[in-house]
């Protein structure tokens, strides 16, 4: 049986690690980044980020995995349900994670091994984190070929990184800092100075029998080093916005280029609204919304990108007119998909150059069509899984306007790509 090396993906999520594992040379980025980023909702451990986001991770890798045109299987390793089911919707096989490898202090080489127990066939494995979202897949296969091609047992990420350092300073032990890498005396300008090689955690890519032993680095070894942009790493809540920004713009968003988006389609009840509606006396509806969503749709239609409304709900035209929002809409749809395929055809636009910001069961096949989808956070279970973006705010409280500036930092992605 032919030998394989694998990519496995370690998601810190619930309460131990997930691995995605592959055949093949590292892989591509989807362009849906940002839920990347991803929906699952996982119950937090102790020393994971956010439960709400974990989702983001995962989905950032299965769908790498799977635009790699070198991969042939790529398997998960979990003892989540939810995970399993995500897995499983993005075509991947799951490998059960047995209680043994799924505690708290269970680590990444604990479930490696326990998968190449599994996987006899697997010579090289490669132990990708997921919290480092703007990792690309030309890095990976230029690592592949290291181990493959000039012999290296293990090889490891590192980012260069210009920091002075300093000795800690310990009452009782050692009353004064001493510099570790300097000389105060000649202190060197950043632009005169190489820097430090730091290990940043992205990945480790090692060779069966050195993993066997216990050992993720060892033997022949060598680095590989990021450059500095792409070496992000998602550790606590407040490093998510920065991941955010930075994967807009330095992340891989695959081969085929980005598209700018030229008409956002909103669903009405749920995303623009609460949900809420009041009847008064006479039988007339009332509905509210958030002034902050009408200046969101007032900004992306200065920018040139339509706005259109829509509902499978008989929504009183005469309420939604008196928003002023300016905004074409249809009402009492229950295909939305074929209204928003006509809309694309009638201003002569690709599906790619579509955004859709949906909340019900009903959305789902117009989200999973165009090139970007975004969910409120309040959005059920279905819709969030199908989306490529789950806003913080709830609908009817933000979230079109928090949309649209997901929107105007993927466009300036887009205007990046084009410069270059």
């Amino acid at each position: 049986m032919a030998r394989r090396t694998q990519c496995l993906y370690r998601y810190s999520i619930a309460a131990s690690s997930a691995l995605v594992t592959r055949d093949g040379a590292p892989t591509e980025r989807h362009d849906r980044f940002i839920k990347r980023k991803i929906g699952v909702q996982l119950p937090k451990a102790s020393g994971d980020i956010r439960s709400k986001d974990n989702r983001r991770d995962q989905h950032f890798f299965l769908h790498e995995a799977f635009t790699d045109p070198l991969s042939e299987n790529v398997w998960v390793s979990t003892d989540h349900d939810e995970i399993e089911n995500v897995a499983k919707q993005f075509g991947a096989q799951v490998h059960r994670r047995s209680s043994e490898v799924s505690k708290d202090s269970s680590t990444s080489l604990d479930a490696i091994i326990e998968f190449l127990n599994y996987h006899n066939e697997v010579d090289i494995v490669g132990n990708i984190q997921a919290t480092s979202p703007c990792l690309h897949p030309t890095d990976l296969q230029k690592v592949a070929e290291m181990i493959r091609e000039e012999g290296y047992d293990s090889v490891f990420s590192v980012v260069r990184r210009h920091q002075f350092r300093w000795s800690e300073i310990q009452k009782g032990v050692r009353e004064v800092t001493e510099p570790l890498n300097l000389n105060p005396a000649k202190r060197p300008r950043r632009q005169d100075w190489d820097g430090e090689l730091y290990e940043n955690g992205s990945f480790y890519f090692a060779k069966r029998h050195l993993i066997e032993m216990g050992y993720l680095q060892g033997g022949k070894m060598a680095y590989y080093e990021m450059r500095a942009e792409h070496s992000v790493d998602i550790d606590v809540d407040i490093d998510w916005p920065i991941a955010e920004q930075r994967v807009l713009r330095y992340g891989y968003f695959g081969k085929e280029k980005l598209k700018e988006i030229k008409l956002l389609v909103c669903n009405i009840d749920g995303c623009l609204t609460n949900g809420h509606i009041y009847v008064s006396g006479d039988q007339k509806e009332i509905i509210s919304y958030d002034v902050k969503d009408a200046i969101g749709i007032s900004l992306l239609k200065k920018s040139g990108i339509e706005v259109r409304l829509i509902s499978e709900r008989a929504c009183s035209k005469q309420t939604l007119s008196s928003l002023k929002l300016d905004c074409k809409m249809e009402v009492s749809i229950s295909d939305k998909l074929a209204i928003v395929d006509e809309w694309r055809k009638e201003m002569g636009l690709c599906w790619k150059e579509v955004a859709y910001l949906g909340n019900e069961v009903s959305d789902e096949e117009c989200l999973k069509r165009v090139g970007l989808s975004g969910a409120p956070a309040d959005a059920c279970s279905t819709a969030q899984k199908a989306v490529g973006y789950i806003c913080k705010c709830n609908g009817g409280r933000g979230a079109i306007r928090e949309f649209a500036e997901h929107i105007f930092l993927l466009m300036e992605k887009v205007n990046n790509s084009c410069q270059k």
